[in-house]
């Protein structure tokens, strides 16, 4: 037997004692005092017993109990869709629409309008600001566009409240024409008002049209005769984007404005002042905006916290973590989040970590944004273990939660792919990278893998994926990161022609808004690609330059050991009034260096801090030493490093190892490698350099102590090698190297090369090959060297009139001045027509070309081999390292 369910005692009482004349009308009003769906469905039940349920009156009660009192939108949809259409009762629709979107249930509130339409409700002026809100927020342009079509059918197109919906749906769409189309519209029908303004605004904002908001802002202000008057919301909404683009200026005229119409007092406003002179790295007036507010909140403190995290100012951002406990302000995980990412954003990850550790023990949960930041900590320390232990967590916590947001689970996706990468874990990283489906992938995730490839190195594969972003149905427009990392792969490499065609994308897809920073990521492309003059063109063409663009210039022609004219660019950037820092000398000293260029070197090295204010570094005496190593001056190097202010770091003994390699001081040398043990220097570049010299020395015995040596710590010596561009990309040869297909054919040029040049004159310098074997033998390994392999390959495969453009890993030998090449060019009769181009990277009168360069350089035309008829140009390029390579 089932049992009627029954109403609470005190409602059944008064139930009972009711007549039936008056049961309706106490049932309806019982209904008011409904505070749960029991009481609700009992009354309604009630009801339906005594057939009261079919007044539209009843229904509309029982709507108004389970939508406010049960707060059951199911029940109250139930009991609403029984009520014939009527324009008192659609308030009731909205809402029901309006508590789905409270809840977040966007496809639900969309379908309740269509719902609504189908039982042949009327929407009113209250109906579609609701439902233009979740098409935004969705969003969705395809619905959006047509319940705006469903306002114009009805006649709402001059109502000002569902025209401000319209602007800010097709704001938050994207589609800032529609949006800009319907406020002119709305403008010329003399509709519109502050809320319009500001949804126009905030539409812009959105979109990353930072300074067209800015324009539309003071045409607001100004140009409207002052019928609108920017509201706290107005200033809200532009300070961000004042920040965003580093406008101080105005946002300073925005602060103005705010204090000349007291709309300080509102703390968010106050908040976005604060705000806005942090990003803008304005953080005194940060501060002494924040000390006068009379109300602070926790954005308050976050947005002073974060000020000074960003610029690196980390132990003032903990204090105020000490300062906010003190007044009661409790530390949420936004606070943690902002020196989380400070100290990340400055390349201090293990310090990232232990605030981390901190913001755990407090019993903080992270969120996605601590999360992004902390992966950016582990990439920049390089801590592979607590970024494994942070991908467990994500993993956990993130990334397989259903229903997570799609653009916060990207976020964490491209952090581990960056961690990953930078921590030489490119397997992994690709692994995931693969793992994401093809239109799932944002420009941020192309860009983590491409940079990671070619920062390690991988150049052909950061290439190779640069190619594929931009192919497809739907190719990805790369950002400026993206071409930057794609032109560092392309310096990596010496891929002049690759880098040219990246210049030609850039040009053609106008990349103004960010030219200044693609543009210096292009003057050092081509001179580390060898073409300094494109270099020089590149800078002449650029509307404006900061210091960064004349450094780059200075490092190229400092590359190419062209020092005089690196000088010039350092006097014509002084003359127009910046100033040099840090990074402008060590870019003069590394162009004196390499340019021979002594006096001018230790001159600048003595005015830096008397007349630029700039205080030598430990890079800045690395640079001396080199400076001081390559001219012989050994003695000179050590006295300078035993005064040096500070320790010296492993760089500055490998520039002395470097020099005493050079010229043959075996005990100043074995003195710098004993100091590069103590200080537990990684790679194989000190053993390598001190192997050599010993193996100048005749020391073999040494040599092989240095071998085992490094057989026993398990450190491998980095082969040299050599690699040349062709039509279908790039081809790399180790010395001796047979495994090519065409390494018959190869060898078989190589031979015929070698048989050539010996009948100009030349002899092989042996001394360079640090073997202990015969003479005889030294030159057949010198004969073997990769880049005379290479060589050999370009001549067999290029096209007629094709530069074959050669590139090592390492700088070669050393060579004595016992060829000179244009003495040889010019007596040298049957050279009717020199086939070669000096190479790009050495001046004749100031640093001596490389011995395996100038051999080939001596190649003329013959019978022998067809060398095409126009002149083969040879063109060695050279990295920018200071350890050495006896091939």
């Amino acid at each position: 037997m089932l049992l009627r369910p029954q109403l609470p005692s005190q409602l059944q009482n008064q139930v009972q004692n009711l007549t039936f004349s008056t049961l309706s009308s106490s049932l309806l009003h019982l209904l008011k005092q409904c505070k749960s769906l029991t009481q609700a469905k009992l009354l309604h039940q009630q009801l339906t017993v005594h057939g009261l349920t079919s007044s539209p009156t009843t229904l509309t009660r029982l709507v108004a109990a389970y939508l406010h009192g049960a707060g059951s939108t199911s029940h109250a949809l139930a009991s609403l869709e029984r009520l014939p259409p009527s324009p008192l009762s659609v308030f009731y629709w909205n809402a029901l629409i309006k508590a789905h979107l409270r809840l977040g249930s966007l496809h639900g509130a969309l379908g309740l309008f269509g719902r609504m339409r189908g039982l042949g409700w009327g929407p009113d002026g209250y109906t579609f600001p609701y439902v233009l809100k979740a098409c935004g927020e969705l969003p969705s342009f395809r619905r959006g566009s047509s319940v705006h079509g469903v306002v114009c059918a009805l006649g709402f197109e001059s109502n000002v409240y569902v025209c401000n919906a319209v602007v800010a749906m097709y704001g938050r769409c994207g589609a800032l024409e529609d949006a800009r189309q319907v406020f002119d519209e709305m403008s010329g029908r003399g509709i519109g008002d502050s809320v319009s303004w500001n949804s126009i605004v905030s539409a812009y904002v959105q979109n990353g049209e930072l300074r067209t908001a800015l324009e539309m802002f003071v045409e607001m202000v100004l140009d409207s005769g002052y019928r609108f008057r920017a509201d706290a919301v107005s200033l809200v909404n532009i300070l961000p984007a004042c920040a965003a683009i580093g406008a101080c200026g105005r946002g300073k005229q925005v602060h103005g404005y705010a204090v000349r119409n007291g709309l300080l007092e509102d703390v968010f406003v106050a908040n976005a002042v604060v705000d806005m002179y942090a990003k803008c790295g304005l953080m005194d007036q940060a501060t002494q905006f924040f000390d006068r507010m009379e109300v602070k909140d926790v954005v308050s403190w976050n947005a002073m916290v974060a000020g000074y995290s960003r610029i690196g100012r980390c132990e003032e951002a903990l204090c105020l973590f000490e300062k906010m406990v003190d007044v009661g302000i409790e530390l949420n995980v936004v606070t943690w989040s902002a020196v989380i990412a400070g100290y990340a954003q400055r390349g201090f990850g293990y310090e990232a970590i232990n605030v981390f550790r901190r913001m755990q023990i407090c019993g903080l949960e992270p969120n996605v944004v601590t999360l992004v930041s902390l992966l950016s900590g582990c990439a920049s320390a390089g801590a592979l273990l607590q970024g494994k232990e942070t991908h467990c967590y994500a993993i956990k916590c993130v990334l397989s939660v259903d229903g997570c947001d799609t653009g916060d689970e990207m976020m964490v996706i491209n952090g581990l792919i960056d961690v990953y990468s930078k921590c030489r874990r490119t397997k992994v990283a690709r692994t995931i990278f693969n793992s994401i489906a093809f239109e799932k992938r944002n420009v941020v995730t192309w860009t983590v893998m491409i940079g990671g490839y070619a920062q390690l190195g991988d150049a052909n594969d950061a290439l190779e994926l640069f190619s594929d972003m931009l192919k497809g149905d739907n190719p990805l427009l790369p950002n400026e990161f993206t071409i930057s990392c794609a032109l560092m792969a392309c310096a990596r490499l010496g891929l002049l022609r690759f880098g040219r065609q990246i210049h030609g994308y850039v040009l053609r897809n106008r990349y103004e808004t960010v030219m200044l920073f693609i543009a210096n990521c292009l003057i050092d492309m081509y001179a580390r690609s060898g073409d300094v003059d494109a270099s020089h063109i590149v800078f002449e063409t650029m509307c404006h330059r900061n210091t960064v663009s004349w450094t780059s210039l200075m490092a190229g022609y400092g590359m190419h050991g062209q020092g005089e004219e690196a000088l010039q660019v350092f006097e014509e950037m002084r003359s127009i009034g910046l100033m040099p820092d840090g990074v402008t000398f060590v870019v003069v000293l590394y162009a004196c260096s390499h340019s021979g260029m002594i006096g001018e070197g230790i001159k600048y090295f003595d005015s830096m801090s008397s007349e630029f204010g700039v205080v030598p570094g430990v890079e800045h005496y690395a640079c001396m030493v080199d400076l001081l190593g390559r001219s012989g001056r050994l003695n000179e190097a050590m006295k300078l490093i035993e005064g040096m202010p500070m320790d010296p770091n492993p760089i500055v003994w490998v520039a002395l190892l470097s020099a005493c390699r050079i010229h043959a001081r075996v005990e100043i040398g074995e003195y710098a490698a004993n100091k590069l043990l103590e200080l537990e220097s990684e790679g194989d570049g000190s053993y390598t350099l001190l192997s050599n010299l010993y193996a100048n020395a005749g020391r073999w015995k040494d040599v092989a102590r240095i071998r085992s040596l490094m057989k026993y710590t398990r450190i491998k010596k980095r082969p040299g090698c050599s690699w040349v561009q062709g039509k279908k990309g790039t081809t790399t040869f180790y010395v001796g190297d047979r495994s090519h297909p065409l390494s018959q054919e190869i060898y078989n040029v190589l031979g015929d090369l070698i048989h050539r040049i010996k009948a100009l004159g030349y002899v092989p310098e042996t001394s360079f090959a640090l073997h202990d074997v015969e003479d005889e033998e030294k030159g057949d390994i010198l004969y073997e060297h990769s880049e005379k392999l290479a060589l050999a390959f370009g001549i067999l495969t290029s096209p007629p009139g094709m530069p074959i453009r050669i590139t090592k890993n390492m700088r070669v030998c050393v060579v004595p001045p016992n060829v000179h090449l244009k003495t040889l060019l010019q007596s040298n009769t049957s050279l009717s027509r020199p086939k070669a181009a000096l190479v790009s990277v050495a001046k004749e009168k100031k640093e001596e070309l490389p011995q395996c360069t100038k051999l080939w350089l001596l190649l003329g035309s013959g019978k022998g081999l067809d060398f095409r008829s126009l002149p083969l140009q040879v063109e060695r390029l050279f990295p920018q390292r200071v350890i050495e390579n006896s091939g």
